[in-house]
């Protein structure tokens, strides 16, 4: 049995309750951010900032909308153990990253991230500007990873009846393959990448989430696991296994 003070948010009634009409309204806006990163033009906007704020943004109001003055719970006060988690779980998943694509590697070709790219040919200033907006970029697609983790297992707990450990393994699986399936347009469709490779990265970056239960961890660790990447392609101008996801 776990406190209720130390369980993760929102599944199980704590520390308030969101109905199902709920869940359908987080997810909703989960998918509407998502729609308006990717088929906004982005250039449109100077760094692409309008598009990053809307894609954090509107999950935010909607949490705030059903969760209400609860919805701060899901980002806890950095601890000295948080602050020392963050970049344990950000070296895990840069590994994980590369590990994971020299294996794919053997069996696929890969393709590279397209920011990466775009950031090996740009100016010291322009990274810098490029990295802010990205960072805030990062808290969104964090929102977009775990808001789903947390629907499946209020699902399994709620409605399937399943134990707490079950339900966090399924809604790991689930929100991992979603999170990879949102990549897919990025990586050229390379499903293999984005399912099973992106996938991977994600659910090391929940489960800084679940031990912390903190979502300024799991960013810290996504940012700390991209930036890195970001730096290898300015510094080096190409990286043989991808590590940004």
């Amino acid at each position: 049995m776990v406190s209720s003070d130390r369980d993760l948010p929102f599944y199980k009634g704590k520390p308030v309750e969101i109905d199902g009409t709920g869940w359908l309204v987080l997810m909703a806006s989960v998918a509407i951010a998502f729609l308006a990163l990717t088929l906004v033009p982005l250039r449109a906007f100077p760094y692409n900032i309008v598009p990053v704020l809307v894609f954090a943004g509107i999950p935010i109001l909607a949490l705030q909308r059903v969760a209400g003055g609860q919805w701060k719970c899901l980002f806890r006060p950095v601890s000295f153990r948080s602050s020392v988690v963050m970049p344990l779980f950000g070296a895990a998943t840069l590994v994980g990253s590369m590990a994971r694509g020299w294996i794919l590697q053997r069996f696929f070709e890969l393709r590279s991230n397209p920011v990466a790219d775009e950031i090996a040919a740009m100016s010291a200033p322009e990274i810098a500007t490029t990295l802010l907006v990205t960072g805030i970029q990062l808290i969104g697609e964090e929102l977009f990873g775990i808001l789903p983790f947390l629907a499946v297992l209020w699902l399994c707990a709620h409605h399937l009846r399943l134990s707490r450990r079950l339900g966090i393994l399924i809604a790991l699986v689930i929100s991992g393959l979603l999170f990879g399936a949102a990549h897919l347009p990025t990586y050229d469709w390379h499903w293999a990448q984005s399912l099973v490779g992106i996938g991977f990265a994600r659910v090391i970056l929940t489960l800084a989430y679940i031990v912390t239960r903190n979502l300024w961890v799991s960013a810290g660790a996504h940012i700390i696991n991209d930036w890195t990447g970001f730096f290898l392609m300015f510094e080096f101008g190409h990286v043989p296994i991808s590590t940004v996801d």
